[in-house]
């Protein structure tokens, strides 16, 4: 006999974080996925089978429609919303299980489950509790099947179909998932790269800085928005078969200060630089750096003089979102450096706005002397073709072609 879903999954605890203004926000939480082989309980089952909507624990259910992200993987879900006087009085226990299956795969469905502690809530309170969950698709069509039900067996029951779809002009886009496939949503960004297979002959060799900043310079830590665009450009690059070797610097213009370094490998180390970035806090400027009438620009310039002029890759790219300082780098110390440099030589700018920053920043000003190449990346296909092109660039430079000349 299978053991029934509640004994499969490892349990998700969320205590409520706030209640104001008479509501209340659970938000999304991560779903542990509990495979393709279980048996549920004759029950829920039944109701999963029957396909009705039920309301006996009242709620509403909110489908998320899949969206290709910055990571080149279809993101849907659901959200909920319920009220807290029906869950309230002694500690509740809400267990959501969600089933996901693939047009391509009708026999082989995916199992999600949340399992989320209520806090003790007064009888009479008021407002709303919002909770949800996100999973990953490959591109197809899907039917989801949810049941939620607390302690008292009170059922709550949605289904609906879903399609994860590429636009018309995105049909060159190749997702980083299987059509079909159903998978639990990755929160970790910086979690190892598996090994890839190298082209043979001699591995060209990439040098990457990147800026970890937040889109908004006056914030004062990072986000996961901020960084999934800029680990997505790194996992594409470190997955081309082409390179074989890779050094990284990341680095903080508004702190002044490089965060991580790695030099020459045969793999970018995603866990270290992961760990490296934790403690980014770019509003925090220490009174030596207020000292320095124009600090940021110095040290951009030094970073880059250092970096160009101390390695000959087979190129490097610049990756971050725009750098807005009040002076420029100035050119004369650049080119004299742009003499020697016979790589190519991108920025791949990251801005999630482009109508409310619409200029050159400090960093697409300081690759001019290098004839260097600039990309805005604001959407996931902005990504997925300018990682396209780079690399079509660096390695028809690198066969004796002309790396600034149009791609074909």
């Amino acid at each position: 006999m299978g053991r029934s879903f509640h004994n499969l999954a490892r349990p998700i605890s969320f205590l409520l974080s706030s209640i104001l203004c008479g509501g209340a926000a659970w938000g999304q939480l991560p779903l542990t996925g509990v495979g393709t082989r279980i048996q549920l309980n004759s029950s829920d089952r039944a109701v999963l089978e029957a396909q009705e909507v039920r309301k006996d624990l009242p709620c509403t259910v909110d489908p998320v429609k899949p969206a290709l992200g910055f990571d080149l993987r279809f993101h849907g879900g659901y959200d909920i919303v319920l009220p807290l006087q029906d869950v309230a009085g002694n500690e509740n226990l809400l267990s959501i299980l969600v089933r996901v299956t693939s047009d391509a795969h009708k026999d082989d469905p995916a199992y999600f489950l949340q399992r989320i502690n209520v806090p003790k809530l007064p009888d009479d309170a008021k407002g709303d509790a919002a909770l949800g969950g996100l999973f990953d698709l490959g591109e197809g069509k899907y039917h989801v099947d949810l049941l939620m039900k607390d302690r008292a067996e009170r059922v709550c029951s949605f289904y609906w179909d879903s399609e994860a779809v590429l636009a018309d002009r995105d049909k060159e886009i190749k997702p980083a998932i299987a059509p079909g496939a159903v998978e639990r949503a990755e929160y970790e960004q910086f979690n190892e790269e598996p090994p890839v297979e190298r082209a043979g002959g001699k591995p060209l060799n990439i040098k990457i800085l990147v800026n970890f900043a937040p889109q908004n310079s006056s914030l004062s830590s990072l986000r996961p928005i901020d960084t999934l665009a800029l680990v997505t450009v790194l996992r594409r690059l470190s997955r081309e078969p082409q390179f074989g070797k890779f050094s990284v610097v990341a680095f903080n213009v508004q702190e002044q200060r490089v965060l991580y370094r790695q030099a020459s490998e045969e793999r970018i180390d995603f866990p270290a630089l992961g760990k490296a970035i934790q403690g980014v806090e770019p509003g925090k400027v220490n009174l030596k750096q207020l000292a320095q009438k124009h600090g940021e620009v110095s040290f951009l310039a030094d970073l880059i003089k250092k970096e160009i002029a101390n390695d000959h890759p087979d190129a490097v790219i610049f990756a971050g979102p725009k750098v807005l300082l009040d002076e420029s780098v100035p050119e004369e110390e650049l080119k004299p450096l742009a003499t020697d440099v016979t790589y190519p030589v991108f920025y791949m700018n990251y801005n999630l706005n482009p109508q409310g920053v619409p200029w050159r920043d400090a960093i697409g000003k300081a690759i001019r002397p290098f004839r260097g190449i600039e990309f805005s990346i604001s959407r996931p296909r902005d990504l997925w073709f300018a990682v396209s092109e780079v690399v079509s660039r660096i390695v028809k430079s690198n066969q004796g072609g002309n790396a600034l000349a149009p791609s074909r």
